[in-house]
């Protein structure tokens, strides 16, 4: 059976990426040590999937087909989460296809991914 092992993102900087991404979710640098070029991510507890990052000179999608979405525990968690991802480099994306009520904020890392937090309580 097969399982996610690593997702894998593109980025222009690949330590400028690890360090966002490093600090937003708690993971560590698989080999210890992060390449100009790829690096390995993984959780620093020991448990999740890989975030593989690789030197990308292809430009961002605005409607990317795929990305991460980070789960809260409730609207109080998203909204400290989301400030806390701003303050880490995360930008605001002005997204056109929010539905009327919803359950997620629209992020992009400092590299311009787009990734998405979502309120898991949200009814």
């Amino acid at each position: 059976m097969l399982s996610i092992g690593t997702i894998v993102m593109g980025a222009a900087d690949v330590r400028r990426a690890a360090d966002f991404w490093g600090r937003a979710l708690g993971y560590v640098p698989r080999d210890g040590e992060v390449d100009d070029d790829w690096t390995v991510l993984v959780p620093a507890g020991g448990s999740g999937p890989g975030l593989a990052l690789g030197r990308s000179t292809t430009p961002v999608q605005k409607h990317p087909r795929v990305h991460l979405d980070l789960y809260a525990a409730d609207a109080a968690e998203q909204e400290a989460e989301v400030a806390r991802l701003l303050s880490l480099g995360a930008v605001r994306v002005d997204w056109d296809s929010y539905p009327e009520d919803p359950d997620f904020v629209v992020l992009a890392d400092p590299e311009g991914n787009r990734f998405c937090v979502i309120d898991t309580a949200h009814g």
